[in-house]
């Protein structure tokens, strides 16, 4: 079984904490070292990271004073939370804030398939394609 090179994650990892990595840069490291999805995991704070060849690597996300999880999975704040990271760069901590507090749980950011879907408290979800990234035919 091949290794995920897990210096790597965890050095990108601590660097999206500190804000100090946009999300493209975080995709082309993440899959450069063999991670083919990752988890976040705001109920647990954790991130798990995935490889195709079943490596597992896991990371805390220890920033205090993150607020509460909404009940009510809001889409529309959700995604005016997503186009702010994209036009606007918005540091993670921040974009972790607003997503909890527009309902979300977690979510999985599907890097070969180009997409993140995120999750609410009762099952509810809501897919995001990467920009210029279309979902596929068939």
């Amino acid at each position: 079984m091949r290794r995920m090179n897990t210096e790597v994650i965890l050095e990108t990892a601590q660097r999206t904490l500190a804000g100090t990595i946009s999300f493209p840069e975080v995709v082309k490291a993440l899959l450069a070292t063999g991670v083919e999805l990752y988890q976040v995991d705001f109920v647990t704070r954790r991130k798990t990271f995935y490889s195709a060849h079943g490596s597992v690597a896991v990371t805390a996300i220890d920033y205090e004073s993150l607020p509460p999880i909404a009940p009510e999975f809001d889409v529309a704040a959700l995604q005016a939370n997503i186009l702010d990271s994209q036009k606007h760069e918005q540091k993670f901590r921040d974009f972790s804030s607003r997503a909890m507090r527009a309902g979300v749980i977690g979510y999985f950011a599907f890097l070969r398939g180009q997409r993140v879907t995120y999750f609410g408290r009762k099952g509810d979800q809501h897919t995001e394609w990467f920009p210029g990234a279309k979902p596929s035919a068939g």
